[in-house]
C-alpha cells in the first residue's frame, strides 16, 4: 500500500470543529438554555435547523432538518432564531486562536478549519501539543469546547476530529492510517451521501477495507472522476494543501418559499435574489463570469442552469435579465411547483484575466 505521507516532509494537519458551534454560542450567553434541548432554527414549515444541542440530538434533530420535523422528534426543544453576526464575531476569536499557531489556517465555515502546523509559529514540541493548547484557549477565551483531529492530511484529520466528540481529541498516526480505516463504513469518506451509498452497497463495498480492494479503473468506470476519489481515500491518500483565504468561487443567494410557486410566478424572487446577489458581488476585487439560476422543486429535486456571458455582468440590471432569461431555459412541465428559487454568479477570476477569458456556454 502507498504510505499516504511518503513526501519529503509528511505533513502535520489539525481540523478542528466546534461542538455544536451556534446552539453551544446560545446556551453560553443565556444560563437558561443550558442542559436543556436548543434548535437554533426560525420556526415555520418552510424552517430549517441551522444547528441543534447535544441534548436536542439525543431525540435524532440534526442540522439542515426541517424544523417541523425537529419539532416533532423533540417537543420539549427551545427554538432560538439564529444571531449570524453574534457567531461570526465568536468565529474571528477562534479563529485568532488558530493564527497564534499557524499563519496556514483554512476556514471551511464558521465552526470548522484545516490548520497546517508542519512550521508552526509556537514553539510547542509536537502537533498533539498545538491541538491541545487551542482547545484549552478556546475554552479559556470563549467559554466553549473544541475537538480535534491531527492526522497526515486533510482527509483524515477531519475523519479524526469526529472520532471523539464532543470535546475530545484523537491523534492518527502515520503508521495507524491503514489500520485505522479499513474497518470504516464508507459513508464516513466525506462526500458519500445517500444516493453514492445506495450505489457502493449495490455492488458489495460497505467498507473502507473493501473499496480499497478494487482497481481504480473499475471504480472510475462505475463513478466517473469520484471514483478517482474514492480510490486515493481508501488508502489514505489525500495531496491538498491547507489553503489560507481562498478567493471567493461564488457567490449566490437564494430563498424558500412560504408555499410552492409555479414558474411563472417566480420572476418577482428572481429579480431581488439577482439584486442581493449583485451587491454581495461588490464587496469583492475579482469578477464572476457565470450567472447561476437554481431551483427546487416540492419533490425536492434540484436543477440548474447557467450561462457565461461574452463579457461578465457589468450590472444588476444585466444580472436580472440574465437570471430571467435562465428561467426560460427550464423544461419541466409547466404544473410543476417549487420551493426553493436562488440566483448566483461563479467563476470569479481577477479583473484582468476575467476581462478576457472566452465565452462559454453551459
Amino acid at each position: 500500500m502507498q504510505d499516504p505521507t511518503a513526501t519529503a516532509r509528511p505533513r502535520k494537519i489539525i481540523h478542528i470543529d466546534m461542538d455544536a458551534f451556534y446552539a453551544s454560542v446560545e446556551q453560553r450567553d443565556d444560563p437558561a438554555l443550558r442542559g436543556r434541548p436548543v434548535v437554533v432554527a426560525w420556526r415555520g414549515e418552510r424552517s430549517v435547523v441551522c444547528a441543534a444541542s447535544y441534548e436536542a440530538r439525543r431525540f435524532g434533530v440534526r442540522s439542515a432538518m426541517p424544523a417541523v420535523r425537529a419539532e416533532r422528534l423533540c417537543p420539549q426543544a427551545v427554538f432560538v432564531p439564529p444571531d449570524f453576526v453574534r457567531y461570526k464575531a465568536v468565529s474571528r476569536q477562534v479563529r485568532e486562536i488558530f493564527l497564534r499557531h499557524t499563519e496556514l489556517v483554512e476556514p471551511l465555515s464558521l465552526d470548522e478549519a484545516y490548520l497546517d502546523v508542519t512550521a508552526p509559529r509556537s514553539d510547542l514540541p509536537t502537533a498533539t501539543a498545538i491541538a491541545e493548547a487551542i482547545r484549552a484557549q478556546i475554552r479559556g477565551e470563549t467559554a466553549l469546547t473544541a475537538s480535534a483531529g491531527v492526522a497526515p492530511n486533510k482527509f483524515l484529520a477531519k475523519i479524526a476530529s469526529d472520532w471523539r466528540k464532543p470535546d475530545g481529541l484523537f491523534v492518527l498516526r502515520p503508521h495507524r492510517v491503514e489500520a485505522f480505516l479499513t474497518p470504516l463504513p464508507v459513508e464516513r469518506i466525506p462526500g458519500v451521501g445517500k444516493v453514492m451509498l445506495s450505489k457502493l452497497h449495490a455492488v458489495g463495498i460497505r467498507s473502507v477495507g473493501e473499496l480499497r480492494q478494487w482497481p481504480r479503473e473499475e471504480l472510475e468506470r462505475l463513478f466517473g472522476s469520484f471514483g478517482g476519489s474514492l480510490y486515493r481515500r481508501a488508502r489514505g491518500i489525500d495531496e491538498r494543501p491547507v489553503e489560507p483565504d481562498q478567493p471567493v468561487q461564488s457567490i449566490s443567494s437564494e430563498d424558500t418559499f412560504a408555499r410552492d410557486l409555479p414558474l411563472h410566478a417566480l420572476d418577482e424572487a428572481i429579480a431581488r435574489l439577482a439584486g442581493k446577489t449583485w451587491q454581495a458581488t461588490r464587496r469583492t476585487e475579482r469578477i464572476g463570469r457565470t450567472v447561476v439560476l437554481k431551483l427546487k422543486t416540492a419533490q425536492f429535486r434540484t436543477l440548474t442552469r447557467s450561462l457565461t456571458p461574452d463579457r461578465p455582468p457589468a450590472s444588476e440590471e444585466e444580472l436580472r435579465a440574465i437570471a430571467l432569461a435562465l428561467r426560460d431555459r427550464v423544461d419541466l412541465p409547466a404544473d410543476t411547483l417549487y420551493r426553493l428559487v436562488g440566483v448566483g454568479v461563479s467563476g470569479f477570476r481577477d479583473r484582468e484575466e476575467a476581462m478576457t477569458q472566452p465565452p462559454l456556454f453551459e
